[in-house]
């Protein structure tokens, strides 16, 4: 799919991260492709997919953008969204129509620089690009030095810069939307309505929200946080309450 294709599918929509922590029973190739197609089936415009076994699955089974990564963690670098070169390739080759990749200053396993791997997506695989940036001047460096063709907030909170953000990072949005001519998608802690409709008041082009849909693992622990321990219902009396007419 074209870029001008897959942006005007995106342009103010949803896009929905349909992905599982290693080892849990959701982590699945045919579950990913099945949270997928429901997305789509419900209005998503597109889905941020995890790995090539489960890109490909998810090829199958739904026709909307794919927004391709591979989480590759590998010794001596913090970098592990599409990391490389190669890990780019992978995801290219197993149907993703644009490639997402961490687009921090932090440095790249093998000494690769993002420059270089945004230009070798473009040149070599012929794919758009994404960078997951954490902060206002990688986000500005990715697109306008770089080349890449959208900008995601999706790092911030998670580099060592921006440690202690717990919250959707607006601020960020608002300040890349008003600097950047690509677009500006807003990524990370978005739980609610509500954050969806500010990210857009604040600029952002699309959004995508996983954890909040999709996170059964997280939403899980998260609603058991609120349950009481055993030591805690020994003492709970049921309320009283009287019937009302």
């Amino acid at each position: 799919m074209r870029v001008d294709e897959v942006l005007a599918a995106w342009r103010g929509g949803l896009i929905v991260s349909c992905q599982a922590a290693a080892g849990s029973p959701v982590d699945r190739p045919e579950i990913i492709a099945a949270l997928a197609a429901t997305s789509e089936l419900n209005g998503a415009v597109g889905v941020r997919i995890d790995g090539p076994a489960n890109i490909r699955a998810v090829r199958a089974a739904a026709r909307v953008p794919i927004l391709g990564i591979e989480k590759t963690n590998l010794d001596g670098s913090d970098v592990y969204i599409t990391p490389t070169f190669e890990s780019a390739r992978r995801v290219a080759v197993s149907g993703a129509d644009v490639i997402a990749l961490d687009g921090t200053s932090r440095p790249r396993p093998g000494s690769e620089s993002l420059a270089a791997i945004i230009s070798r997506i473009k040149a070599e695989l012929g794919q758009s690009v994404m960078a997951d940036v954490s902060a206002f001047d990688e986000g500005v460096r990715a697109a306008e030095e770089f080349g890449a063709d959208l900008v995601s907030t999706t790092l911030s909170g998670y580099t060592h810069v921006t440690a202690g953000i717990e919250k959707p990072d607006f601020w960020l949005v608002e300040r890349l939307a008003s600097r950047l001519s690509v677009p500006v998608v807003c990524e990370g802690r978005l739980r609610t309505p509500n954050d969806v409709r500010r990210a857009f008041r604040c600029g952002a082009f699309s959004v995508v929200v996983g954890a909040a849909i999709t996170g059964v693992d997280w939403l899980v622990r998260h609603f058991k946080a609120a349950t009481p321990s055993v030591e805690d219902c020994e003492g709970i009396r049921p309320a009283v309450t009287t019937k009302q007419d």
